[in-house]
Formats: structure tokens, C-alpha cells, sequence
């Protein structure tokens, strides 16, 4: 009867060790590879639109069609820093005619896409604002629910998959 008990858990450890560990390793590949596509995607659309010095529909279209080609869905949250170069004037007992401070406002996803559908497909911005993308998804990944099955990692609101790129606009996208 032993021998039997024996054979049974022999047969259920090879099952594992055959099939549940190159299956969570492939996994893994495959989420590592999603990982840098979807980096050097961020990193492609935020860099097109500080050169372009503007955010258009096609570009941020055919950024979240890059995204979704990963099999995975994303939260994308947008920011841009506005550079806000006089916000007023400031005197000091030397220069009586210096510059205030240069002072940035945010505007979030929220603003910016309204703002590329109110104004015919583009969203402009200006010579020395920040343009900051930051991107995570959102599902359950199979390397992700392989770890939790095995390990009994719990944490469902924790991201597998994210990126984030910034880059200072070096033109003007009137």
C-alpha cells in the first residue's frame, strides 16, 4: 500500500517538474518580451511627440494599437508639464529686472485627450515642456497566475507589465 502512495506522489512531482516549471519559464520569456515592447513603444511615442512638439490622434492611436498587440490591457496616463516661463517679476537688491522663477502646471490624460479630439486630431505644446507617459497593465498575466499558483503570491492590484518614458519638448507644435 506504501509503494503505491509512494508511486502516486513519484508520478505527480515528475507532472510538476515536466510540465508546470518550463511552462512558468516560457511564461516568464514571454512576459519579459512584452516588458521591452512595450517599453520601446512608450519610449518611441513620447519621444515623436517632443520632436513633433505635439501629441496627434494617429500617433497616440498607433500607440495604443502597439499596446494592445501584446495580448494585454493597459491603464496609459498621459502628462504634460507646461512650462510657464514668467509668472512674474522678481526683485533682488543686484538686478532689478530678473525673471521669476520658471514655474511648470500639469495636464493629465484626461484634459490632453479632449484637447487632441477639440482640436482637429493634435494636441500642441510648447518649447521646453515635459511630455511624461506612464504605462501599466491592468489583467492577469500566465506568468503572473503560474507564480500565484505555485508560490501562493497574492496581490492581484500589483502590475507585471509597465513602463514609463519623459522627454523635454525641443519644439514648438503650433
Amino acid at each position: 500500500m506504501s509503494d503505491t502512495l509512494i508511486t502516486i506522489i513519484a508520478i505527480f512531482l515528475a507532472a510538476v517538474l515536466m510540465f508546470v516549471f518550463p511552462l512558468m519559464a516560457v511564461s516568464s520569456n514571454q512576459e519579459d518580451v512584452t516588458q521591452l515592447a512595450v517599453t520601446e513603444a512608450t519610449q518611441e511615442f513620447v519621444n515623436k511627440a517632443a520632436t513633433k512638439g505635439k501629441i496627434t490622434q494617429e500617433d497616440y492611436d498607433a500607440y495604443v494599437q502597439t499596446l494592445g498587440a501584446t495580448g494585454n490591457t493597459y491603464d496609459i496616463k498621459l502628462e504634460v508639464q507646461h512650462l510657464d516661463e514668467n509668472p512674474g517679476k522678481k526683485t533682488t537688491t543686484t538686478t532689478s529686472d530678473m525673471i521669476g522663477e520658471n514655474v511648470r502646471y500639469s495636464t493629465f490624460t484626461d484634459e490632453i485627450l479632449q484637447g487632441i479630439e477639440n482640436n482637429n486630431g493634435k494636441y500642441s505644446l510648447s518649447k521646453g515642456d515635459n511630455v511624461i507617459v506612464t504605462v501599466n497593465n491592468t489583467n492577469t498575466t500566465l506568468a503572473q497566475l503560474l507564480r500565484n499558483f505555485v508560490y501562493k503570491v497574492t496581490g492581484s492590484d500589483t502590475y507585471q507589465i509597465g513602463a514609463s518614458a519623459s522627454a523635454l519638448v525641443v519644439s514648438n507644435g503650433k
